[in-house]
C-alpha cells in the first residue's frame, strides 16, 4: 500500500469536507439569533420566514401545537396580542448538524393570556430542528405554573 496516496487523499479529503461541515455550523449558530430576533419584533409577518412551511411548533406547557406556517402565524400572533410586551432574552444556545436548543428567558405582562395586568418572567428552552437554514421542528419547554404564581392565578410557594 502507498501510504503517501493514503495520507494525501485523507487531507484532501478533510480540505473539502471541514470547511462544509463549518459552513453547516456556522449557518445552524444564527438561528437562536434570530430566533430571538423574531419573537421580540412582535410581527409574525417577520417571525414565520425563519420557520420552514410545514414546521411543527409546539409549545409544551399550554399543549399549543402548531402545524405549518398559518397555524404558527396564528399562535404568534395571539402571543403578541396577550402579552404585548413580550421580551425574549438569549441565555445560550447550542445548534450542530441541524439540531439544537435555545435557552432563554420569556417576560411580559398579562394583558389577555389569564387577564391580570400582571408581569412575569420565566426561564425555558426550545429543542430545535434545522432543515436547509429554517426552523422545521421547535418544542418549548418551560414552567408554566411559575407564570401562574407570578400572576396570581396560583398561590405563592
Amino acid at each position: 500500500m502507498n501510504w503517501k496516496r493514503v495520507f494525501t487523499g485523507v487531507i484532501v479529503l478533510a480540505a473539502l469536507v471541514v470547511p462544509a461541515i463549518a459552513a453547516a455550523g456556522d449557518r445552524d449558530s444564527g438561528i437562536a439569533e434570530k430566533w430571538i430576533a423574531a419573537w421580540n419584533s412582535h410581527s409574525p409577518d417577520k417571525m414565520i420566514p425563519l420557520f420552514t412551511d410545514d414546521v411543527f411548533y409546539e409549545d409544551v406547557a399550554f399543549g399549543e401545537v402548531s402545524h405549518g406556517s398559518s397555524e404558527l402565524r396564528k399562535f404568534a400572533a395571539s402571543e403578541f396580542e396577550g402579552i404585548p410586551d413580550l421580551e425574549v432574552k438569549l441565555l445560550r444556545a447550542s445548534i450542530h448538524d441541524g439540531h439544537g436548543t435555545i435557552e432563554w428567558t420569556f417576560s411580559g405582562t398579562d394583558k389577555g393570556v389569564f387577564n391580570t395586568g400582571r408581569k412575569f418572567s420565566v426561564r425555558g428552552v426550545s429543542v430545535i430542528d434545522v432543515r436547509d437554514g429554517k426552523i422545521s421542528r421547535s418544542l418549548d419547554f418551560y414552567d408554566s405554573a411559575a407564570i401562574m404564581r407570578q400572576v396570581g392565578k396560583l398561590p405563592a410557594q
